[in-house]
């Protein structure tokens, strides 16, 4: 079993070959969580989902579009009565701009988190030089009940077991095949497998060896080879195990 726990095949940047990449992707992967990042991308992760039986969606508004789209939450509400939608995301923060206005991003993750709490859904959590922050808001709202995965995770293995603790996975994509990605390599050695999820964030974050390329979901194979060799286990066990994890999170029968 193989699972990418993260991509976004509605991307544009597909436009030309969606069907092609899809099909690779049925051929060689078990799933594909496909995640919006506003309402418009959010319509289409359900339609993906729709018409392919190994898609499923999460829908929700990025931090990114918080400030246009911080009224429109009731609207991903509505959405989430849609077949396959299995999550909340991708929501949380993003200071690496210095735009959307703070509280915009903010209001719009806590508003997000509370979604997920009302109807018992995980979220999937975007995190981008703000960990204090995303830290301070996940500690603030949580719950027994909540329950996610930190998405291409660039925090420290420190704030990692912090997660983990409060019902989280930390998601490791393309950068842990990065040579500089220490950070990355760190928390691939020292996170256990039982709470690893592994994804692509198609058509970003490429890993070796096609780094500098399109992303597909296929390529989640090579994040899940260098665990393997990180942690020294088989490739099928890495595979199997955040397989499992991810079908696990978001409540999927393999």
């Amino acid at each position: 079993m193989l699972i990418d726990s993260h991509a976004h095949l509605e991307d544009e940047k597909y436009d030309d070959d969606r069907d092609d990449v899809i099909r690779r992707c049925k051929d060689e992967l078990t799933l594909v969580i496909n995640v919006g990042s506003n309402i418009e991308t959010s319509k289409k992760s359900i339609e993906l989902a729709k018409s392919n039986e190994f898609i499923y969606a999460a829908i929700g508004i990025h931090p990114e579009h918080s400030q246009k789209e911080i009224n429109d939450i009731e609207t991903i509400e509505k959405l989430l009565s849609q077949e396959k939608v299995v999550a909340i995301g991708e929501i949380g923060l993003d200071y690496y701009y210095g735009d959307p206005p703070v509280e915009y991003q903010k209001q719009c993750f806590i508003e997000q988190i509370r979604l997920a709490k009302k109807y018992n859904l995980p979220i999937v959590i975007h995190d981008r030089d703000a960990h204090g922050d995303v830290l301070d808001i996940v500690k603030n709202e949580w719950t027994s009940s909540l329950r996610g995965v930190f998405h291409s995770y660039s925090g420290s293995s420190e704030m990692a077991f912090q997660l983990i603790e409060m019902n989280f996975y930390i998601s490791l994509g393309g950068p842990v095949t990065f040579k500089n990605a220490k950070k990355a390599l760190d928390v691939a050695s020292k996170i256990p497998i039982e709470k690893l999820l592994i994804e692509t964030d198609s058509p970003y974050l490429t890993p070796v060896p096609y780094r500098g390329k399109r992303n597909e979901p296929v390529n989640v194979k090579y994040v899940a080879k260098k665990i393997a060799e990180i942690k020294n286990i088989d490739y099928e066990e890495v595979c199997n195990i955040t397989a499992n994890n991810s079908a696990s999170l978001f409540s999927i029968n393999l």
